[in-house]
């Protein structure tokens, strides 16, 4: 049985989120229960599905549900940047991760013929 490490998806994600839950750490206090929560929620729920999704044949809704939470996540993060909770530099970052990980998913979801 293959290993979760053995996934290049949750590999990046997993560096992803390290760095995500580290910004919403530092994020305005004002914002835990709002923005950073919200991101920090999002972003552990994206990892739970690719374990899930690891682990399961019929991968298909799962991995949709990782497409639909990356997309609510660009929405969080450009709202971070526009309140300056991020600095353009980690936006750009982040925005490039993000798309990384909607890249791999997408490239998973053809691969199994789930597309």
């Amino acid at each position: 049985m293959a290993k979760v490490t053995d996934y290049p998806l949750y590999e990046h994600w997993y560096r992803t989120l390290n760095w995500i839950l580290d910004r919403c750490d530092r994020m305005p206090k004002h914002t835990r229960f709002t923005v950073s929560g919200r991101i920090a929620q999002l972003s552990i729920e994206v990892a739970e599905w690719i374990t899930e999704a690891i682990y399961t044949r019929d991968r298909r809704e799962l991995l949709r549900a990782v497409n639909r939470n990356l997309e609510k996540l660009r929405l969080y993060f450009r709202l971070c940047k526009d309140r300056q909770y991020l600095s353009p530099g980690q936006y750009e970052y982040i925005s490039r991760e993000v798309n990384q990980a909607g890249v791999m998913c997408g490239g998973w979801l053809k691969a199994s013929g789930d597309a």
